[in-house]
């Protein structure tokens, strides 16, 4: 596919510092100007200001000026965006949401292969006279690299129609009348849109090397501040990724996930339309209330929205 990455988001947030503070604790390394970097992508999370918590902007990959080109057509032909044209690429506003969309030319992602944990298991003894490594692992958590962005949307069938038909996602599931997940490169979605009662930015999700460090970097993110837990431990159907969720001080949850589908074939893949808790989850403890509707949609709703 001629899209290859998720390069970055903006999130906006009332209280900047507070945010930034946070991600700093999940293993985002601070840049200038209210960038983290993650440590196989570069600078992949800006947090700005905003009134109310939401998606400012993401950038995408492209492998060409071409691609570019092919996406600006597609847009104009599809109506409802005016790409402008950049030195870099393309900027184009998702009209539903707001959200400002980037395609940039850049170079592939190449991550350097990380050993596979060792797993014992019935008749197959892999790690013999020894502990797991896993969590004998003393150095925190690093995120390699942002996976997704979930977004709601007061129209998630034209949101989708934006990053589809106009830029060039490819579905790879959907939730059936709730939302559709959509890729930009070979990991089974990148951006994932759900309808909501108002626009906003559900959650953020950063790859980890494997389930141990899911559950290390949660309980290090957990430990004096058990506030922040919202989902986990469990394992996505939608992606097949293991998952934990926590909560920033805007109210915006991030993931750490590792084991991620990942589609290199397109043809090789057929979309599901997924049903009930399967579109949320294959095991694990049921989602509380809150993620499915996080406790301010009634607040940014009305305009009275507060940090909590």
């Amino acid at each position: 596919m001629s899209l290859h990455a998720l390069l970055s988001v903006t999130m906006g947030v009332p209280n900047v510092e507070e945010t930034a503070a946070y991600y700093a604790d999940f293993g985002l390394s601070p840049e200038a100007d209210n960038w983290f970097s993650t440590t196989d992508a570069g600078r992949q999370l800006r947090i700005v200001h905003a009134p109310t918590r939401r998606l400012v902007e993401l950038r995408v990959g492209v492998d060409d000026r071409d691609d570019v080109l092919r996406a600006a057509a597609n847009l104009s032909r599809l109506g409802t965006a005016d790409p402008v044209m950049t030195e870099a690429g393309l900027a184009a506003v998702e009209p539903v949401t707001g959200a400002r969309v980037r395609l940039e030319t850049a170079p592939r992602l190449q991550q350097n292969p990380v050993p596979a944990s060792v797993y014992n298991g019935p008749g197959r003894i892999e790690r013999a006279g020894r502990r797991a490594p896993g969590f004998l692992r003393t150095e925190p958590v690093r995120p390699r690299k942002l996976g997704h962005a979930v977004l709601g949307t007061v129209d998630y069938r034209a949101t989708a129609d934006f990053f589809v038909q106009g830029l060039g996602f490819k579905v790879s599931d959907r939730i059936k009348d709730v939302g559709t997940f959509m890729r930009c490169s070979t990991d089974h979605h990148n951006v994932l849109v759900l309808s909501a009662p108002v626009n906003f930015l559900h959650h953020t999700s950063w790859q980890v090397d494997d389930v141990d460090d899911v559950g290390r970097g949660a309980a290090a993110m957990l430990e004096g501040r058990p506030e922040r837990h919202i989902w986990g431990l469990g394992r996505h159907y939608g992606g097949s990724n293991f998952f934990w969720y926590l909560k920033d001080p805007a109210g915006n949850f991030s993931e750490y996930y590792s084991d991620m589908d990942c589609i290199v074939e397109d043809q090789l893949w057929t979309p599901e339309d997924l049903e009930g808790a399967r579109g949320l989850y294959a095991w694990g403890p049921p989602p509380p209330p809150s993620f499915l509707h996080p406790d301010d949609l009634a607040a940014m709703m009305t305009g009275a929205h507060s940090v909590r």
